[in-house]
């Protein structure tokens, strides 16, 4: 059944970035709506991270802009951008490997926070209340991801599809409006990409969370997007519903292969 979508959230028009003479994004315009999961596909290369880059604040693209519910923002760092409602999940996981999961999460509740970080060090008065009240909440998400059992555990041991579970949880800390995926099942099997495709439609169900996502495996992009734009060298080459995607010659040549 499709998801019902709403009005435009996330609108990035003409946005071109640069290195020295390196075209990373030449002239890309897409919009991402209300509750929808948007997916971004292409082959190595193609300018798929760094177009997520762009709309976090990691680089800040030479033309173009990206605009968040209508307000439009130009080089704003990382911070800004996730006080403005978007978190994060990287491709390679930037977890505290010796921290347990409980408190991996809990730092994606730092934005959160009223009290100061003396305060929080001595754990006393307003900083110990706030801090029980942040727990509840991330207690909830790790029941909401069904790692109740490693809470306590040091995400360093824990295999390595748990981990990734464990990095959305921290993103989700942030109660994001809009969520972005960087490869989320990159690495796994089969069965951990069923779970982590099961994760993600439940958080855009019931978080009701925009979804912006990069994966490669097409049979996941198929099932759970209600769009795709595809990227190649830097430049957009296809847009809209999968069906429509996966039948776009250009698409086809470019990456999907003459087999599709």
């Amino acid at each position: 059944m499709a998801r019902r979508t709403g009005d435009v959230i996330l609108d990035v028009r003409n946005l071109s970035l640069r290195f020295g003479g390196v075209k990373a994004l030449t002239d890309i315009t897409f919009d991402v709506r209300e509750h929808e999961i948007r997916a971004i596909i292409g082959p190595n290369g193609a300018g798929k991270s760094s177009m997520l880059n762009c709309i976090n604040g990691v680089y800040q693209p030479q033309d173009g802009s990206i605009s968040l519910r209508g307000k439009t923002f130009r080089h704003m760092n990382s911070r800004q951008v996730a006080e403005m409602g978007v978190a994060r999940t990287f491709q390679n996981l930037a977890l505290f490997k010796g921290m347990s999961v409980l408190d991996n999460i809990m730092t994606g509740r730092n934005l959160k926070m009223r009290t100061n970080i003396f305060q929080q060090a001595i754990r006393w008065g307003a900083a110990e209340r706030e801090e029980t009240e942040q727990r509840i909440v991330v207690e909830r998400i790790i029941d909401f991801l069904e790692i109740q059992p490693f809470r306590k555990t040091p995400v360093g041991r824990l295999p390595y599809g748990l981990q990734k579970r464990v990095d959305l949880g921290r993103a989700l800390a942030m109660e994001p409006q809009v969520l972005l995926l960087d490869e989320p099942m990159a690495g796994m099997n089969v069965e951990e990409k069923q779970d982590m495709s099961r994760f993600i439609l439940d958080v855009n169900d019931e978080f009701g969370t925009t979804i912006v996502l990069i994966e490669h495996d097409m049979s996941v992009v198929m099932d759970i997007s209600d769009r795709v734009v595809v990227l190649d060298y830097g430049k957009k080459i296809g847009d809209g519903k999968p069906d429509e995607v996966r039948a776009n010659p250009e698409v086809i040549s470019a990456y999907l292969g003459t087999s599709h």
